[in-house]
């Protein structure tokens, strides 16, 4: 029966989950020492889990990281340095703006921020602070990919990258005011989440394979973690300019 794709990512992700499972079931049973609320709901839910979690895989297995690593290749193929510039900015733009976990902090942050006074308490002005939020860190990421796929064509160490960044992050916290500073490290994390990392991933690896003399395990990776560092970075400049 393992010997069917789906059935067998069906197992790998029900086995991903037990760990979680039994946290909860330890610590609500043994700890907390009361029964299992809405124990149909939970089955229920576990399995809806399981389910969405193996199409997402296969989702990705089939679609995005090919073509991912497909039109990197093309790119490469075709020499066209300034499409390929363009093509790394609108991926990593268009994959920030619409992921949900960034969605969701900034309208989180819109909300807080309305109680605290920083901004009006009416739904144009959260929709607005939200609003610029999110094409804050989506140019962040673009720009981010943008440099990366430079790395990987020039052959940059990673390291100079990191390091000069969180330098940067590090000067601009004292700087940044205080109630944005929380959003902006943050945003870093949310960023890198379901939709982001795996077209970014497949950019990386199909580019470096398709450059002569890049290596796709030490050049190919390494877009995500500039991407999650300038977000901090053109967050706090969006707070110190509002």
């Amino acid at each position: 029966m393992l010997k069917n794709p789906f059935l067998r990512q069906l197992f790998s992700s029900f086995l991903d989950l037990v760990p979680i499972l039994a946290v909860v079931l330890i610590f609500q049973v043994l700890v907390i020492q009361k029964p299992i609320p809405n124990v149909v709901d939970l089955m229920t839910g576990t399995l809806f889990v399981v389910i969405g979690l193996t199409l997402f895989v296969q989702g990705l297995e089939q679609s995005l990281f090919p073509l991912g690593e497909s039109m990197a290749y093309a790119f490469a193929r075709k020499g066209s340095l300034f499409w390929l510039l363009v093509f790394a900015f609108c991926l990593g733009f268009g994959t920030t703006v619409a992921e949900p976990a960034l969605i969701a902090i900034a309208q989180e942050a819109a909300s807080i921020a309305s109680k605290a006074g920083i901004i009006e308490q009416t739904t144009d002005a959260q929709d607005s602070y939200a609003l610029g939020l999110r094409l804050t860190v989506a140019l962040s990421v673009g720009f981010a990919i943008l440099v990366g796929v430079l790395r990987i064509i020039r052959g940059w160490p990673l390291y100079y990258l990191i390091i000069g960044g969180y330098i940067g992050v590090v000067v601009m916290t004292p700087f940044a005011p205080p109630e944005i500073i929380g959003i902006a490290y943050d945003s870093g994390g949310v960023t890198t989440s379901t939709i982001t990392v795996p077209l970014v991933t497949a950019l990386g690896v199909g580019l470096a394979t398709a450059i002569k003399g890049r290596n796709p395990v030490t050049d190919g990776f390494g877009l995500i973690a500039f991407a999650s560092l300038t977000p901090m970075v053109f967050v706090m400049t969006y707070g110190m300019l509002r």
